[in-house]
């Protein structure tokens, strides 16, 4: 398994708390969850550490913000830095006020991203 089912069963239920509209997908070796057709969020397995990490689209204004939390680097799948995406440790989003934050964060976001070109 790519990602910790616990864990997105604790999304899910956050996002299904506050009413929020969304679909998941699998990608990236993981889990995605889309909200208005765009990805919001993520997560997956840090194969170094073995560990479940958040992919969180926090936007080019709040990324030096999150990046001065605790457990929180950027987001480097190809060898390249990705500004405005974040990875968060497991650490970083053990306690729910913790998921939260950083859920909210996301969300906040959302209505700002791009959707992604599709292909044709």
């Amino acid at each position: 398994m790519a990602y910790d089912e616990f864990l997105a069963d604790r999304i899910r239920q956050v996002l299904k708390q506050q009413s929020i509209v969304f679909e998941e997908k699998k990608m990236m070796g993981g889990l995605c969850y889309m909200v208005d057709g765009k990805m919001c969020l993520g997560l997956d397995i840090d194969k170094k550490t073995d560990t479940s990490r958040l992919m969180c689209r926090v936007g080019p204004d709040a990324y030096d913000h999150a990046l001065a939390r605790p457990y929180c680097t950027p987001m480097n799948f190809t060898g390249r830095v990705m500004k405005g995406y974040v990875f968060v440790a497991e650490d970083g989003f053990d306690l729910d006020k913790d998921l939260n934050y950083w859920l909210r964060l996301c969300l906040d976001f959302n209505p700002l991203a791009k959707s992604s070109k599709k292909k044709k």
